[in-house]
């Protein structure tokens, strides 16, 4: 696992599950350059870095499956009230999201 600075370094995923950090790309103005207010804005992205993954999930014949995302990936996943983890961070949300919930790899 790549070492982290933050006080996420002390969650470690199980399975097939992924620690991703919310990146915050809410535009505060329109492409035409008209200020949106707070009250328009859409909801929050769900493009993430991958901070921390698990060692992956169990096959059927008792085999752990390796994950196919790696520490540092940039992602489009989905997120809910159910999956976010409070590490203590102020300035970053991070969401514990198993890696059926990660939709795309950005590259």
């Amino acid at each position: 696992m790549k070492k982290q600075s933050d006080s996420s370094s002390k969650i470690q995923p199980l399975a097939d599950r992924c620690l991703v950090r919310r990146e915050d790309e809410v535009a505060e103005k329109s492409p035409s350059g008209i200020i949106i207010p707070d009250t328009a804005k859409q909801e929050k992205s769900k493009i993430g870095t991958v901070i921390a993954i698990g060692p992956g999930r169990m096959s059927d014949d008792g085999k752990i499956v390796a994950m196919s995302v790696k520490v540092g990936a940039k992602v489009i996943f989905n997120s809910g009230w159910d999956n976010e983890v409070d590490t203590g961070d102020e300035k970053n949300e991070y969401f514990l999201v198993k890696e059926s919930d990660i939709l795309a790899v950005i590259k």
